[in-house]
């Protein structure tokens, strides 16, 4: 999901690319496809990105993650007689042996390995694309099932935590600072309505019944790359948000943008409806993967992972509307509040067919 941004006009110097060893005629070429950080292809072999500092503002909190993940998962791959190289993002340190570079504009810069024969999509193309994105993010789920999710660093605090989300929608509704109180009042009845739902996996959480995982936390189609040849997925990329958190998120958000016959801002609500085709789809790519290393109350809690992550991000839509679109970028005044309609209308749908969510994963795990 695209969010907060810089506009950047910082070129990439020489000076970058002396830092990481390659000559300064090295060939570059802009990738586009991301929100928040710049990227670069370098000699067609090496992804070089400037991290957003204003996003992420502890870059080396981020690598320090992203180090320690790798090279677990590498690990396993090994293991299990995989190719770490293609199956696992692959960290290229600096000349000097550093994971990152600071530039003398207080730029942060790393570089990944590039995967031959890949490519990313934005939406799938088919349920064998959406199933396959499922088992990529179901095996990181499984793989990363014994690392120690609390020696993470938290990198943007109360990410998922919904009823902290709710809350700011409150403190939004009471400012009222662009004075939009009176367009949203359905929706914010709506929103308020549900704080009981919305504190259940939290709560599970604070109780020690869902244990606290490694999460990736941007489970969209595009942070998967496939082979350009089979459509399998290969590698789980775009590692900034990997932090603590439960699997009910990770599952959740796939399916608040996967599952949906519509973009999250259309205004035809007619047109926007959770299909259970595509959610059983990708529910049984995740559970083929991360079935055996779950709990039977993370099994449980799945489809509520999904209704939080599609309510929490309308509660966000809605408060950013209320706020003058601060955060969100928007092409239109109204597309926040578009996008926080859509996102409740979707949600609804899925407090109507809980019953039958919840019967997908049980089929899927063979219960």
């Amino acid at each position: 999901m695209g969010g907060k941004h810089m506009s950047s006009n910082t070129a990439l110097t020489e000076q970058v690319l002396l830092a990481f060893g390659w000559p300064k005629d090295a060939r570059v070429r802009v990738l586009s496809g991301g929100h928040i950080n710049d990227t670069y292809l370098v000699n067609e072999r090496f992804v070089l990105q400037r991290i957003n500092h204003f996003v992420f503002p502890n870059p080396g909190d981020i690598m320090d993650n992203m180090l320690g993940v790798t090279r677990f998962l590498r690990e396993k791959v090994l293991a299990r007689g995989g190719d770490p190289d293609r199956e696992i993002l692959q960290i290229v340190p600096t000349a000097a042996g550093e994971p990152m570079y600071i530039d003398e504009a207080g730029n942060y810069w790393r570089c990944t390995l590039h995967i031959d024969g890949t490519a990313s999509y934005e939406t799938p193309d088919s349920t064998e694309m959406l199933y396959e994105a499922g088992r990529a993010f179901g095996d990181f789920q499984a793989q990363l099932s014994g690392y120690p999710a609390g020696t993470l660093h938290e990198i943007i605090p109360d990410f998922h935590n919904t009823p902290v989300r709710l809350q700011q929608l409150r403190d939004a509704a009471k400012a009222d600072r662009k004075g939009r109180l009176s367009e949203v009042q359905a929706e914010l009845d709506f929103a308020l309505a549900r704080e009981e739902r919305a504190g259940l996996l939290m709560g599970l959480l604070k109780q020690g019944a869902l244990p606290l995982r490694v999460t990736h936390n941007d489970t969209k189609m595009s942070n998967i790359l496939f082979d350009s040849e089979t459509k399998k997925a290969v590698c789980v990329i775009d590692l900034d948000t990997v932090m603590p958190g439960l699997t009910a998120f990770d599952f959740g958000d796939s399916i608040r943008a996967g599952a949906s016959t519509a973009a999250e801002d259309e205004t035809d609500l007619g047109k926007v409806k959770f299909d259970l085709e595509l959610y059983k789809a990708y529910t049984r790519g995740f559970l083929s993967s991360a079935g055996s290393a779950l709990t039977e109350k993370e099994l449980l809690t799945l489809p509520d992972g999904a209704w939080a992550m599609t309510f929490e991000v309308g509660t966000r839509f809605l408060a950013d509307y209320l706020n003058g679109d601060v955060y969100f970028r928007v092409k239109h005044p109204r597309q926040n509040l578009d996008r926080a309609r859509n996102q409740f209308h979707l949600a609804l749908q899925m407090e109507r067919q809980r019953e039958e969510m919840g019967r997908i994963v049980r089929e899927a795990v063979g219960k």
